[in-house]
């Protein structure tokens, strides 16, 4: 018979913008290509299978073969060629859905891609715009294809170069389904590899439902199945571990995961672990995330902090979900609804498997705490919806115990103390010699140590844990609360009145240097330290980096039982007074681990009054 002739076809006008478009923006890497002709083969052959039972007279007499796809590249020739035996395509439809963008116009897809109801423009199954993404390695494409049903005169040859125009012609295809053939572009022989197409096949599609079959190969590339997907009654610890082993390329067992399927309003399916090991990158600013986003078993993306927050980036694992919307590229995510679901799922499961560790296995979780506790203190100050529950994650090192948490440390609370104490220092060693803890020693209080650079922002966050106010002891005046006898509080009192005086000058010499000097009872052995003034807020260890390291406004507090301080106070008239005063304060400055304005004039002024003791003046 003889086969009509080929017609052209004009794209619209925007089109090579949108071609454009796709191959410089919408995806992030070239690869990609694959996945979306590996995907929408694997829908083709779907909608076959459905079809066949569904609707037998339209499929006629078509040999019910076991379905595949079929991925082949020619270095010769420069090709690579997809090929499925799915439904295939009639020529209207060709036209109707590869041609989709030609028909309806590019600035109305172009308007849909940026208003609110993008919709899901994937088209798994149709040869849409993902098909288009072809072109990010090809300068000409030939797709041919017959329909399922179709005698085989009535195949159809699709070609273009992706510019203004594509040509169709009817052709003879014995066999239903439909092929792809990429003439690679300069620059793109890469993936006239087997290695390297077999590498992108099991990164995007190892667990397409269909066989993947590479070149002349017949055993599949692909696993041909989701794990997660299988009733975790079927599966085995081991398989497990293989699987976090081959997903991660960790060659250490996860310390724990959650597989969970959710059905309801929205239907997905979670497998999450946490490493027994944080990875290198961990603290780097562009580190990637270790979720991976799969839609229906299809890998679509990944390292995001939609799916899991910055504080849980060291989690790896899928999430796989139908009812995502995703746009042209199915690289980002449209948000709604059904992600902030999914998103507020995974992040109760995962807390709630830390839970369970920290309650069940100690020695594990002790083990988690050390390679992720720092990040895990990101979520206090960055989720408020889950900070109770992060809270009772954390763990710390006190004056009394390693591996501290808050409600260990509420449970052992002296009779009278109302308030959960703490000091921040660059260093565990710097906190166990400060002279703010003197005091507490001394009432045998316990005061939790924290080094870490987040714990500043831990406590700014977290003012109260079970009705108990976090409180500083190296801010503000000291407050005991009822642990304070009348004893202490008569001496205190004494102290004061004795001493008015001596704070009175040490403020006018310190003016400019103190905002406030004060006599105080945190201290037992020292004679002086800096603390913050009740208004300031913690200073940091990042303060610390940048500047001084001092509070913005600092308070020097003298213990009245030191004998410095005894002394000077009966020696107001000491005409050294003042530089006493300095070296007090820069003492004090440097026991909070902070760092002196004027190293030069401090060393001057303490050997000043050094040779002036020796000399009896």
């Amino acid at each position: 018979m003889t086969l009509p002739a080929e017609e052209t076809f004009s794209f619209q006008a925007e089109a090579a913008q949108i071609l454009d478009l796709m191959a410089n923006s919408l995806y992030s890497n070239k690869e990609i290509f694959l996945r979306e002709l590996i995907s929408n083969s694997s829908d083709a052959i779907d909608r076959f299978r459905i079809e066949r039972f569904a609707e037998p007279e339209s499929t006629g007499k078509e040999p019910d073969d076991e379905p595949r796809i079929r991925v082949d590249f020619d270095k010769d020739a420069r090709t690579i060629t997809i090929a499925d035996n799915g439904i295939g395509m009639s020529r209207a439809e060709v036209i109707e859905n590869i041609g989709t963008i030609a028909r309806s116009g590019t600035a109305e897809f172009l308007r849909a891609m940026s208003g609110d109801k993008r919709g899901d423009t994937a088209l798994i199954g149709q040869f849409g715009v993902g098909f288009y993404s072809a072109f990010i390695v090809a300068d000409r494409v030939t797709l041919t294809t017959r329909r399922a049903g179709l005698p085989a005169d009535q195949g159809v040859r699709w070609t273009s170069e992706g510019k203004g125009e594509y040509t169709v012609e009817t052709v003879e295809r014995e066999e239903r389904g439909t092929t792809i053939v990429l003439h690679l572009r300069d620059g793109e022989d890469e993936f006239l590899n087997e290695y390297r197409l077999r590498t992108v096949i099991k990164r995007y599609s190892d667990h397409i439902g269909r066989p993947i079959l590479l070149g002349g190969d017949e055993t599949p590339v692909n696993q041909a199945t989701a794990l997660w997907a299988r009733p975790k009654s079927e599966l085995k610890e081991q398989d497990y571990k293989d699987f976090y082993r081959q997903l991660t390329n960790d060659f250490s067992d996860p310390l724990a995961y959650v597989h969970a399927k959710v059905e309801g309003r929205y239907e997905y399916t979670l497998l999450l672990f946490v490493p027994s090991q944080a990875p290198f990158d961990l603290w780097l600013p562009q580190s990637l995330q270790g979720v991976r986003l799969h839609v229906q078993r299809v890998f679509v993306l990944e390292d995001t902090d939609r799916l899991m927050p910055r504080y849980l980036r060291f989690v790896r694992g899928i999430i796989d979900s139908a009812d995502l919307p995703l746009n042209v590229s199915r690289e980002i995510l449209q948000g709604g609804q059904a992600m902030e679901h999914i998103r507020s799922s995974a992040i109760k499961r995962v807390l709630k498997l830390l839970k369970d560790m920290a309650e069940g296995e100690p020695e594990k979780y002790a083990t988690f705490w050390k390679e992720f506790g720092a990040t895990l203190k990101e979520g206090i100050p960055d989720d408020p919806a889950h900070r109770d529950d992060i809270a009772r994650l954390l763990r710390f090192t006190s004056t009394k115990h390693d591996d501290v948490s808050l409600s260990d440390y509420v449970s052992r609370m002296k009779e009278g103390q109302d308030k959960i104490y703490y000091l921040l220092a660059p260093g565990l060693s710097d906190a166990a010699s400060s002279p703010h803890l003197e005091a507490f020693r001394e009432k045998d209080i316990e005061v939790l140590l924290l080094d870490d650079a987040v714990d500043n922002f831990v406590v700014t966050a977290l003012p109260r844990f079970e009705d108990k106010r976090l409180q500083s002891v190296a801010q503000g005046a000291p407050d005991f609360g009822d642990m304070e006898d009348a004893a202490d509080k008569e001496a205190a009192e004494q102290a004061d009145a004795d001493y008015a005086d001596l704070v009175g000058k040490l403020k006018e010499h310190l003016d400019g240097r103190a905002f406030d000097v004060r006599v105080t009872s945190r201290l037992t052995t020292s004679p002086a330290c800096i603390v913050a003034n009740e208004a300031e807020t913690e200073f940091s260890l990042a303060q610390r980096m940048r500047g001084s390291g001092l509070p913005n406004q600092p308070v020097l507090e003298i213990n009245p039982r030191h004998p410095l301080v005894e002394r000077l106070n009966g020696r107001q008239d000491d005409p050294r007074l003042g530089d006493w005063a300095h070296v007090l304060f820069d003492q004090a400055v440097l026991t909070s681990g902070a760092r002196i304005e004027e190293p030069g004039a401090f060393v001057s002024r303490l050997n000043g009054l050094l040779v002036s003791l020796a000399e009896g003046r």
